[in-house]
């Protein structure tokens, strides 16, 4: 997954204890004016160097994410927000290498007290300048620790995301048609785990995403991240089924299942979707695209079977070299 490398940020202060610590060590290993420069390239290149590789250890938003994955980190952490730490922090490596080459050509022209002097003026600019960026560092390490255990859903894969109410049989459908039973994974917004199957079709695999917590009531119920993360399931679907239970078991009136439906259908307009009434073994009065039952199997590999008709999935073969 494309966040869960991302190494640890550190501090300000780690940043300053490390930079200045192997540069006491560089100064001891020359003498005399060699000391002052050595200790100076030392400190300035950990700072620049490791606030460079903080910047580049991410992906490019606009360019590497995909807008699945964009719109998940974009409603856990802010993503603007992100990238300006981001250009804060390579601010600061560019400075560090400058304050490094003002004060080596300082260094170069002078006895070795006045260039400890300049060294230590250059120490404390450089101190001052990874000071300024503390909250960014902070925020940056923040965001890593939150996006990089986001569950792995590959967003290339044919998906099939199933929605309806708590109780309608969506978990039940994703376990009897999947190799993965049971195969669930806690994103930040939802309590419930995000479940998460594969099967294979004419030897292409397809995801199929139950998403409770979610897609399981109406949207005027969710709150601002879990609407945004919905908005994230519509970059990642290919087919939406929409179950509903006609013999109200659930627990929800049939009324209200198709409201919920209506609403949902509305915001993935440009998916293909199929209504499907589950537990048909118990009613049918409702009009639908497909009926099944999973506790009888009736029914269950036709709508899976549709499912992947609809989404009618090309992939892309190798091209030759002629």
């Amino acid at each position: 997954m494309i966040f869960e490398d991302l190494p640890t940020t550190p501090t300000s202060e780690e940043l300053i204890d490390k930079a200045f610590s192997r540069a006491s060590r560089a100064g001891r290993a020359q003498r005399g004016l060699d000391a002052q420069q050595s200790m100076l390239q030392t400190a300035a290149n950990i700072i620049s160097d490791n606030l460079e590789n903080v910047v580049t250890s991410w992906p490019d938003f606009e360019y590497d994410v995909h807008p699945f994955y964009y719109e998940l980190a974009d409603a856990i952490v802010d993503v603007d927000r992100l990238r300006q730490s981001l250009s804060e922090v390579i601010w600061a490596s560019r400075k560090a290498r400058e304050i490094h080459e003002e004060y080596q050509s300082k260094l170069r022209k002078t006895d070795v007290d006045t260039a400890r002097k300049h060294r230590k003026q250059a120490f404390a600019r450089l101190a001052d300048i990874v000071e300024q960026i503390d909250d960014e560092l902070l925020y940056i390490n923040k965001s890593r620790n939150d996006l990089r255990d986001l569950p792995e859903i590959n967003p290339d894969e044919p998906t099939i995301v199933v929605a309806g109410y708590p109780n309608v049989g969506k978990s039940s459908f994703v376990n009897s048609v999947t190799n993965a039973r049971g195969e669930t994974a806690s994103y930040p917004f939802t309590t419930k785990g995000i479940g998460l199957g594969h099967f294979t079709s004419d030897h292409i695999r397809h995801q199929i995403v139950d998403t409770p917590g979610l897609l399981d009531r109406p949207p005027q119920d969710r709150n601002e991240i879990e609407s945004q993360a919905v908005s994230a399931l519509e970059h990642l679907g290919d087919c939406l089924l929409i179950l509903v239970d006609a013999s109200e078991a659930c627990g929800y009136p049939l009324e209200s299942q198709l409201e919920l439906r209506d609403a949902i259908a509305a915001q993935f307009d440009d998916l293909p979707t199929l209504t499907v009434c589950n537990k048909a073994d118990r009613s049918r009065d409702v009009e639908a695209d497909y009926y099944m039952s999973i506790e009888t199997g009736e029914g269950v590999e036709e709508v899976l079977q549709a499912a992947v008709d609809l989404i009618d999935f090309q992939p892309e073969l190798p091209s030759r070299d002629r």
